[in-house]
């Protein structure tokens, strides 16, 4: 797997939801924060406006794409002066439903979106996520995008006449379009010398060559200077470059990401703690023990049935 699928499949729990929406005028919805996930809006009809607790509203237009990647909450509105509707019971069984069709407000003309939500382990939330903004914005524009354009219209169309299969090509669907908006808001970034962080890292071709690497294999006895061999550099040019964009050594990342790996396999798998300490580079299971305990406070076994 490459670098942006992994932390997606490290990330992502339980089942994502989705809604198409028909908002009629007058209308106004709040939507809560929901600590420990991953909100998006698509606008597939008419224009409306985001409104968040700080910061001007945002105006959207048809077919732009809002992600709210750290939980917090927003307003969708026909106009920013509308009286906002109270958010939903997050036990309502309606909210817990994976998908559904509705329309609400007044009588007036339609804004129709498109919303969902990912659930996300806190316990193994990525640096890359941490480095996106509160708010992506990818606004329409013809020709670009396409991929993320076509994710929508087919998400769009089953949420709008689910047929056989639709339970199963909805989750597909929403796990796409949360890897095309990371995708394009990653590809989007200037392109500047001081640049630091996850999307400069990873429009970096020395560096994104090696946590490629790191990724694709993480039980191989990396060394500072292997993964310089797969960067391109030498050594101390690597270790620089990789520190100066990420905050830290590429070891201790590639650390913290065995030990993630460990984690969800622990929980996903039966595979033996001796098979899970040699997946992620660990020929002891005594050293991988530890090294599992340093990071995630407990012991692999306990981890385990704790997730069980």
């Amino acid at each position: 797997m490459d670098v942006l699928s992994d932390v997606i499949a490290v990330m992502r729990t339980g089942q994502p939801r989705s809604a198409r929406v028909a908002w009629r005028a007058p209308w106004a919805q709040e939507f809560a924060p929901v600590p420990g996930s991953a909100g998006f809006q698509v606008i597939l009809q008419g224009s409306c406006w985001l409104i968040r607790p700080q910061g001007e509203p945002v105006a959207l237009a048809p077919g732009d794409v809002v992600l709210r990647p750290h939980g917090h909450g927003h307003t969708l509105a026909d106009d920013p002066r509308t009286p906002p509707a109270p958010a939903c019971d997050p036990a309502d069984p309606r909210a817990l439903q994976p998908y559904v069709a509705d329309t609400a407000g007044g009588d007036g003309p339609a804004t129709v979106t498109l919303c969902g939500g990912y659930q996300l382990d806190g316990t193994r939330v990525h640096p890359l996520l941490r480095d996106l903004p509160e708010l992506i914005h990818l606004p329409a524009h013809l020709g670009r995008h396409p991929e993320l354009r076509a994710t929508v219209d087919l998400l769009a169309g089953e949420l709008e006449r689910p047929r056989l299969g639709t339970a199963a090509i909805v989750p597909a669907l929403l796990d796409t379009l949360l890897l095309h908006v990371l995708r394009a808001w990653i590809e989007r970034q200037p392109l500047r010398e001081a640049a630091a962080g996850w999307a400069a890292a990873l429009n970096d071709p020395a560096v994104a060559a090696a946590l490629q690497a790191m990724h694709r294999d993480p039980g191989r006895p990396w060394t500072v200077a292997t993964l310089a061999a797969e960067a391109g550099l030498s050594r101390t040019p690597f270790a620089r470059r990789f520190t100066q964009l990420l905050g830290q050594p590429p070891l201790t990342y590639l650390t913290w990401w065995r030990m993630t790996t460990a984690a969800r396999l622990l929980q996903e798998s039966g595979a033996p703690l001796s098979a899970v300490a040699a997946r992620v580079g660990y020929s002891s299971e005594f050293a991988f023990a530890a090294a599992f305990k340093r990071q995630h406070g407990t012991a692999p076994g306990r981890y385990r049935r704790s997730r069980a």
